[in-house]
């Protein structure tokens, strides 16, 4: 509006209104405080200033285009303020008189009027091309661009009207490469005359008539029209109610790139984004968007986040916590499909992000407890004197999109006595409530869903025993009556929340257990017997062309096996083999310790990596985890033949 105004009137040496002007800087900050401010609360500020320091460190903006627009909006103030002093008025527009345009060249530090219009025509140029970079005119941009898809033919807008012959509009869609137009052109036509649609406000529905045409374009451009069609409509009808998501989408052309491309790819990430619309924010910043934080970052990135929040609002918390987690689980995803992550660093981006969760659950949890009851004798109130230690891919850093969390929670207090709080409870009480409160934080269900499902059976007794256990009865229990297939689970356990030095001291317990002499042939048998139950129980009950990538002989579940049985078996007179809780390190280190040749060690990783590859294919994809026989013959071959030799010889 205003840039018509300025066409219409001829206001192009207005510095607040005019192209590269104050108005510009001003809109740039606004449009990030409008978009973001709700979650990034710092950006409520009313100065300028302010919130435009405060975009790089939020990821938003570059430092070196907030090092431009700082200066030049300051130029722009100082030019505004001078005119205006010497009008005596509010105004913007500069001065046509020569005498005048000298007296606001001095007032400026310019020798003459031409120095200081070389100047502003420099910082307009600057702001300019800022604001187009950040906030792009999609009327403007439709009339530069050649690009027919772009341009949503009238044809899309009239099919999505239902304002074309059906014959017509099958035709059309056959062209654009549908493979099953009519069922499409149903589809849509249901779309259109919907309760849901129909009664929307006036508002609404002209966002959504405007995005229609644009969307079937876009998803006309892929290699499976139907396919993206059926992904991606859920999602509209899900924000119908939310409008500016269908604001974002249609004035953000590359939003909406982004979004076809992981839709098509995964109707996981299609499914997520229909379930949580706060994630196509994610979709405005693709430098971010691809290339997933490390654990440091998103430590410090999930600190800032509860920071911003009261801290006795835990609902809050606990929204900004699940928002978190499936924001940072789309990167990933996103890299993933974007070919730019090996597959080890995409389990490793994964497990990262539920560490920093379950850190700031325990936090969390710890102050809820400790508020109520006070803390137990000989402990303080701020550090958490508790461990949760990660078992099966979280504890072997192998977390998959869909992974539970296999949890296990220790203390150390020899369970005496009680807290000092306001309503005092015995210590083993308060230990027990922790360890509840720890779970419903990571279970409850919200609108942005929950944050993990988690399994505590793998704590000692299982379902049977204590929720929280101390570190010396975990000891115990593992030294006079855990099961050999507990010591299995052993080996991929690894603390991953709570005290250092609890840490310590679990790790020396963990190295104690594994390194124990055992007797070989009773372990072998105990670990045979156990792997053939699960054989039975979860493997494929036919012989066909196909085969259970996890369960099958010559799957995952038997490289894991063999890892943990070499572990149980050597780790006595090589320590170092219960350093580490994941099969690829494992593995390396029976290389580099001899007891088992460089060669087969890499059989059984590139067996491991590939079986692990399709299965997080498939759970972006959603097949099923079942192999082709064929394509995984050498890996399965490897695997049974040194299953044979070391197992079952």
């Amino acid at each position: 509006m205003i840039n018509r105004e300025v066409k219409r009137k001829g206001m192009q040496s207005n510095i607040k209104l005019g192209p590269g002007g104050i108005r510009e800087v001003e809109f740039v900050v606004q449009a990030f405080q409008l978009i973001r401010g709700g979650r990034d609360t710092e950006l409520q500020v009313t100065s300028l200033k302010t919130a435009l320091n405060r975009l790089p460190e939020l990821g938003l903006l570059p430092q070196t285009v907030v090092d431009e627009l700082m200066p030049d909006y300051a130029f722009l103030r100082d030019l505004e303020h001078v005119i205006q002093a010497l009008e005596d008025r509010q105004t913007q527009m500069l001065p046509t008189d020569e005498i005048d345009q000298a007296r606001i060249a001095f007032a400026m530090g310019y020798q003459d009027w031409a120095l200081l219009m070389a100047a502003l025509d420099d910082v307009r140029e600057r702001v300019r091309h800022h604001f187009d970079a950040v906030i792009a005119d999609p009327e403007e941009d439709a009339e530069e661009t050649n690009d027919a898809s772009r341009l949503a033919p009238a044809q899309w807008r009239l099919i999505w009207r239902n304002e074309l012959e059906a014959d017509e509009a099958i035709a059309y869609l056959h062209s654009a490469g549908f493979a099953e137009p009519d069922k499409v052109l149903k589809r849509l036509q249901s779309f259109y005359q919907s309760r849901q649609v129909q009664s929307m406000q006036r508002i609404g529905f002209e966002r959504l008539d405007a995005l229609m045409p644009l969307l079937l374009a876009a998803v006309a451009e892929n290699e499976t029209p139907d396919i993206a069609l059926a992904r991606v409509q859920p999602l509209i009808e899900a924000v119908l109610r939310r409008t500016a998501y269908l604001a974002l989408l249609r004035e953000n052309p590359q939003a909406l790139e982004h979004l076809m491309r992981l839709c098509v790819a995964s109707p996981w990430i299609a499914e997520r984004l229909s379930r949580y619309p706060i994630l196509l924010d994610e979709l405005l910043t693709p430098e971010t968007l691809y290339t997933p934080a490390d654990k440091a970052r998103l430590a410090d990135e999930l600190r800032q986040t509860l920071n911003r929040l009261p801290e006795d609002d835990e609902e809050a918390q606990l929204e900004a916590l699940r928002v978190f987690k499936h924001a940072k689980m789309l990167h990933v995803a996103a890299s993933d499909i974007a070919g730019t992550r090996h597959l080890m660093k995409v389990s490793d981006y994964l497990t990262y992000i539920a560490e920093v969760i379950l850190d700031a659950v325990l936090a969390m949890a710890w102050k809820h407890v400790t508020r109520k009851h006070g803390v137990p004798k000989g402990l303080n109130d701020h550090e958490p004197a508790f461990l949760i230690i990660g078992y099966g891919k979280l504890g072997g850093i192998e977390l998959g999109y869909g992974s539970d969390l296999d949890l296990v929670f220790l203390h150390d207090s020899d369970g005496k006595g009680a807290t000092d709080g306001p309503r005092p409870i015995d210590t083993p009480l308060f230990f027990t409530r922790l360890g509840q409160r720890i779970i419903h934080l990571l279970t409850a269900v919200t609108p942005a869903g929950s944050l993990y499902d988690v399994d505590m059976r793998l704590r000692p007794s299982g379902n049977a025993g204590l929720l929280v256990t101390s570190l010396d009865a975990f000891a115990d229990y593992q030294q006079q009556n855990a099961w050999t297939w507990e010591h299995q689970a052993l080996v991929r356990a690894r603390v991953v929340a709570g005290s250092s030095a609890l840490a310590e001291r679990f790790n020396q317990i963990r190295g104690d257990i594994l390194g124990r002499q055992r007797d070989k042939h009773a372990l072998r048998d105990d670990v045979v017997n156990m792997r053939h139950k699960m054989r039975d129980h979860l493997g494929s009950k036919t012989q066909e062309p196909r085969f259970n990538l996890k369960h099958d002989a010559g799957g995952m579940v038997d490289i894991e096996f063999l890892c943990q049985y070499a572990v149980l078996a050597l780790a006595n007179q090589t320590p170092s083999l219960a350093t580490y809780s994941d099969n690829m390190r494992i593995l390396e280190m029976l290389a580099e310790s001899g007891h088992l040749p460089s060669e087969e060690a890499e059989q059984l990783k590139e067996a491991y990596l590939a079986y692990r590859s399709r299965t997080h294919r498939a759970a972006l994809t959603g097949e099923k985890l079942i192999g082709e026989v064929d394509d995984f013959k050498e890996h399965r071959a490897a695997v049974e033949a040194l299953w044979q030799r070391f197992l079952e010889p």
